[in-house]
């Protein structure tokens, strides 16, 4: 696809170009990109959000052997190793870094940070509960204490006009991926699973308006596209990293695709828009965290909710099995896949769930068994 491919000329450069803009006296705030980092108050404060998520790298576990203990999910302890590896630049070049603390996992991402490097970090903290006024105020009190911190690191003020431009931007992107992503509702899903997450993916390193402007031209390439008809896969787990593809490739490789998915990391929440009146710093909170869809694993209360969402979406998407792919000593996510597993086979739908360390040594096995799930479809 030309969008496709363009986008990805552009990634290419936007290192170099974001080298020249902190030259220029710009400030890069690096996150954990897991759906509770409002990417608007970065934009409003005058600084540039970069998505901390590169996955999939045997060599950055291995060496975040030297700062972390092994019993951290793969995923938390590459965020330690690609900085200590110095080999990819986003990681060297941000000012901040904000964590949002969902788990003990994440939360380890902040403690790296802040105990090797010599990088200012941020973290606040993300309520299990979202049902709560008492822990919605607790994240609403996160979001004020960010824009603080944001408006000190660049001088500029975030005023309600930037916030709300920002919000109208993020709010277009939102509504343009859940465009792009219900048209895998089709017999023959125009994009691929794995372009599809790469979209996401690059949202996280691309200007927000080139990333609109791309979505708006892949929307419009992709309308009577037509791609392959094969056995059609809900993909679900902990985290989904830039890198990490190797379940994409191989069920691309037997003629099976993802048509849809959701991860905790690593992907854009995309099915609600935030208000852009009122109160907009609590608008952010009520859409980043009141009123996600759908709600994270570790959401306690809205447990029912999430399986019922997921099944609906299995309905409407027409999948053939689940897979559940989550990180290695990912506990809650892990337990959460025992759950979602009963609720599958009671709804007659197959389901696998694997787990990664990103090691090579998983491909041979993984691709054992997902061949054996598309072979009983």
């Amino acid at each position: 696809m030309k969008t496709m491919k363009d986008l990805s000329t552009s990634l290419e450069g936007r290192v170099s170009e974001l080298r020249e803009l902190k030259k220029e006296g710009k400030k890069i705030v690096g996150y954990v990109p897991g759906g509770f980092m409002p990417e608007e108050l970065v934009w409003a404060s005058g600084a540039i959000p970069v998505g901390l998520n590169r996955g999939g790298d045997p060599s950055a576990v291995l060496k975040s052997a030297e700062y972390l203990p092994r019993f951290i999910d793969t995923f938390s302890r590459s965020q330690i190793g690609y900085w200590a590896m110095g080999e990819e630049p986003l990681y060297q070049m941000v000012d901040l870094v904000v964590v949002p603390c969902t788990d003990r996992n994440i939360g380890v991402i902040a403690d790296g940070w802040e105990m090797w490097t010599e990088t200012k970090v941020f973290k606040f903290g993300v309520p299990h509960n979202n049902k709560s006024d008492h822990a919605f105020k607790y994240y609403l009190d996160g979001l004020h204490l960010l824009k603080e911190a944001l408006e000190k690191l660049t001088g500029s003020t975030i005023t309600d006009d930037k916030l709300r431009k920002e919000i109208d931007v993020l709010n277009r992107m939102r509504l343009l991926l859940r465009q792009i992503s219900e048209m895998r509702k089709s017999e023959r899903p125009p994009i691929s699973g794995k372009d599809y997450i790469k979209l996401h993916h690059a949202s996280f390193r691309t200007d927000r308006d080139i990333m609109v402007t791309s979505l708006e031209s892949m929307f419009q390439e992709l309308k009577g596209n037509e791609g392959r008809k094969g056995p059609r896969i809900l993909l679900i787990g902990s985290s989904i990293a830039e890198g990490d593809y190797k379940v994409h490739n191989i069920l691309e490789a037997i003629g099976a695709d993802v048509v849809i998915e959701d991860f905790s990391e690593g992907m854009r929440p995309y099915w609600q828009e935030v208000e852009n009146n009122g109160d907009l710093v609590e608008a952010l909170a009520d859409g980043y965290f009141r009123k996600r869809t759908p709600p994270p694993a570790f959401f306690r209360p809205a447990t029912e909710e999430r399986v019922a969402f997921f099944l609906r979406l299995a309905k409407e998407f027409r999948v053939d099995g689940i897979i559940w792919y989550s990180m290695m000593y990912r506990d809650s996510y892990d337990i959460a896949g025992i759950y979602f597993r009963r609720i599958a086979e009671k709804e007659g739908l197959p389901f696998i769930k694997i787990m990664s360390d990103y090691d090579t040594a998983e491909t041979g096995p993984l691709r054992t068994r997902i061949e054996a799930l598309i072979e009983s479809l």
